[in-house]
Formats: C-alpha cells, sequence, structure tokens
C-alpha cells in the first residue's frame, strides 16, 4: 500500500484497528492451553499441579510484574511498550510449543510478563490518542476484543491440534501477534521502535484533580473483586454446572462458554450506556448483574444459563467501566501508568488466588456453597469499592 493512500486513512481507525489486534493476543494465549491439556500432559508427563501452573502462571505475572510493566511503560513510552509486548507474545508463544516441559513452563512466563506490559500500556495509548469523547468507545471496543480473542482461540484450538498437533496448535497463535505488530508499525512507523520516555507527573493545571488515595483506593478494590469474582467463576463454572446439575463435562464446559462470550456485550454495551447514565448507575447496574451469578446459582441453578449470560456482560462491563475510570482520573501519562499498575497489581493478585481458595474450599466442605458465598463477597467488594471511585469521574466532552 502506498504512503498516498495510508495518509488518507484516517489514523484514529488505523489505532482503532491496531488496538483490536492487539487484544486478540491478551488473552487467547493462555486460554490455548486447556484444549490441548490431554496431550501435553501425554507427551510432557505434567502433573496435576503442573498443569495448573500452566492457567496459574500468567495471572501472578499480571499481578507481579505490574511494577515493571509501568516502569517499562515510563522509561521507553507506551509504543515501544506495545511492540516488546507483541514480539515478547511472538517469542513466548514459539518457545512454550517448541521445547520440553521446562521450556513450556518459561514460554508461559514469557507470555506473562509480555502480556503484563500491555496491559499497562494499551490504556495509555486510548488516553492519550483518542478524544476524551472516543476513549470510552475505544476501552470498549479493546475489552470486547480481548473476549473474542480468548472465544476464537478456544473454538479453534483443539480442532486445530487434531490437524496440526498441539505445538503447531499452540504455535499459530502466534500469527495474531504477527497481524498485530504490522498493524501497529503501520500506525505509528519508527516511533513504533524508538523510546520515548513519559514525563515526570508535573502540578495539576486549573481544573483537574488529581485522583485521591480513596479514589485509587477504591478503584483498586473494585478491581480486586472483579479479577477474584471472573477467575473464580472461569475456573470452577462447568464443575458447579456438573456436581448440581449432573451435566457432562462437555456440556457444562459450553454452558460457562455464556459466561465469556456475552462479555463482548459488557464491553461494547458500558460505553454506550455512559453517555445517558452517569458512571455511578452504570457501577451499580453492573453490580447487580454480578450479583445474580452467587445468588442465582445457589437458589436456582437450573437457570444457569440466565445467570451466566448476566455475569458475562457484568465481567465485561467491570473491567471497561474500571479502566474507563482510571483513564478519566488521572491527571497525566506518568499518573495514568502508575495507577494502572497499583490497580491491576493488586486486582490480579485477588484473581491469581480465586482458583486455589474456591477449590480448597469445596474439597474441605464437599459443597459449593461455601465458594458461592465467597464469590458474593468478592462481588460486595466490586460494588463497594466502584461506587466509592466512580462518582468522582468526569463526563468525557
Amino acid at each position: 500500500m502506498s504512503s498516498n493512500v495510508l495518509a488518507k486513512v484516517p489514523r484514529s481507525w488505523m489505532l482503532l484497528a491496531a488496538i483490536g489486534l492487539i487484544a486478540l493476543n491478551m488473552r487467547g494465549p493462555f486460554v490455548a492451553v486447556a484444549p490441548v491439556v490431554g496431550p501435553m500432559q501425554q507427551e510432557l508427563g505434567f502433573s496435576p499441579v503442573e498443569l495448573g501452573l500452566l492457567t496459574g502462571i500468567p495471572v501472578l505475572c499480571f499481578a507481579l510484574a505490574s511494577p515493571l510493566a509501568s516502569l517499562t511503560g515510563r522509561k521507553l513510552g507506551a509504543e515501544v511498550a506495545i511492540t516488546l509486548t507483541l514480539l515478547g507474545v511472538l517469542l513466548g508463544v514459539m518457545v512454550r510449543s517448541a521445547g520440553n516441559g521446562a521450556m513450556v513452563m518459561l514460554g508461559t512466563v514469557m507470555l506473562g510478563i509480555a502480556i503484563t506490559i500491555g496491559n499497562i500500556a494499551v490504556p495509555l495509548i486510548i488516553r492519550r490518542d483518542f478524544a476524551p469523547a472516543r476513549q470510552a468507545t475505544a476501552m470498549g471496543i479493546y475489552t470486547a476484543a480481548l473476549n473474542i480473542g480468548s472465544f476464537i482461540t478456544a473454538m479453534v484450538m483443539a480442532p486445530l491440534a487434531e490437524l496440526l498437533g498441539w505445538r503447531l496448535a499452540l504455535a499459530a497463535c502466534g500469527l495474531f501477534a504477527v497481524a498485530a505488530l504490522a498493524a501497529w508499525v503501520l500506525a505509528f512507523g519508527s516511533r513504533a521502535f524508538r523510546p520515548e520516555p513519559v514525563p515526570a507527573p508535573g502540578p495539576a493545571r486549573a481544573g483537574i484533580k488529581p485522583a485521591s488515595r480513596w479514589i485509587t483506593v477504591g478503584l483498586t478494590a473494585g478491581f480486586a473483586g472483579q479479577a477474584f469474582s471472573y477467575y473464580g467463576v472461569t475456573a470452577w463454572l462447568p464443575s458447579i454446572l456438573a456436581d448440581e446439575l449432573g451435566m457432562t463435562a462437555a456440556a457444562a464446559g459450553a454452558g460457562s462458554s455464556l459466561f465469556q462470550i456475552l462479555a463482548i456485550v459488557g464491553g461494547l454495551g458500558v460505553p454506550l450506556a455512559a453517555r445517558f447514565a452517569s458512571t455511578t448507575a452504570v457501577g451499580l447496574t453492573l453490580g447487580l448483574l454480578w450479583l445474580t451469578v452467587p445468588v442465582g446459582l445457589l437458589l436456582a441453578p437450573e437457570l444457569w444459563w440466565l445467570w451466566s449470560s448476566f455475569g458475562g456482560v457484568a465481567q465485561g462491563g467491570g473491567i471497561t467501566l474500571i479502566f474507563i475510570a482510571i483513564i478519566r482520573l488521572a491527571r497525566d501519562q506518568a499518573s495514568a501508568g502508575r495507577m494502572s499498575a497499583l490497580v491491576q497489581g493488586v486486582g490480579y493478585s485477588f484473581g491469581a488466588l480465586a482458583p486455589t481458595l474456591l477449590g480448597y474450599v469445596n474439597g474441605v466442605s464437599g459443597t459449593w456453597t461455601g465458594p458461592l458465598l465467597m464469590v458474593l463477597g468478592s462481588v460486595a467488594m466490586f460494588i463497594l469499592g466502584t461506587a466509592l471511585s466512580l462518582r468522582h469521574v468526569p463526563k468525557a466532552h
């Protein structure tokens, strides 16, 4: 494509397309493991604990590597941070699919660190390069694409593994990284490889108030509740459906996919809803939808499809709303990066604990009542945390 043609393409649309392609890489490589875990275990001899680490390591990286990711964005700039994310994803999927058990673990760690950098950098790009009135829409498209990537990967990985083998199937995740990197370079040119440190936070400008410590605490608590609920439900919803309703493993897995795919509705719907209602009202609505998951599964599990649908909308909308709040509350790029790193670092720490903690309580009690009550408590944390912080989010103009 000639430079003249490229010049006629609105840069915001090029950037939005690049962000959508980047998002396809941000969860899909992790989801890819579950459909091929059988042949992986057979060839590599993984224990159940090691198999659990393959899905747990990335979330731990999201928590532990957030300060490193924030530092990378400040020292190198958001453009180079995204480039490193995509190169890291490409290298990580290659390493994971090419070696023995130790290489699989190493590749998974590489993926976790690379994607953590992207978790921090993408909201900064959206904050800086989109007009305030379009930031929420861009963030909604980003979070919707996260779930589209997960859904596509989960759907195609098993048949692809049957055709090509599990190693080539996992390596195919790198195709998304190649496409995203091409779009990223197309959007930014040499800036995608040129470090540009982010200026340190300056004094607050007139009319712009820095986010208070309590607002940040509220957002952190809200994201922690969101992450604990999401990763807990994602890990155990198929088992709950199988144990409580006698569903087969295949049917329970397919049923729980509603929880994942309907996040797209939440991600795209929140920016639209925020045009007509306050962010506080949107947050409370999402909290009520979230509550239907633990309460509904406790009182009327036979309506699981309804609770899964409501919960899917809530989890996709919840993460979108919190990122929108960070973008609008921070007074500059450096402050936004630090706030995002803190919120995500603490939040994903809670998310990493959820599968193990809920599984332990179920194993001790022999029922799902305790774990679902714990999810209820984490949803309450989401509601209280967002209620404390979202009322301070300014309207986009």
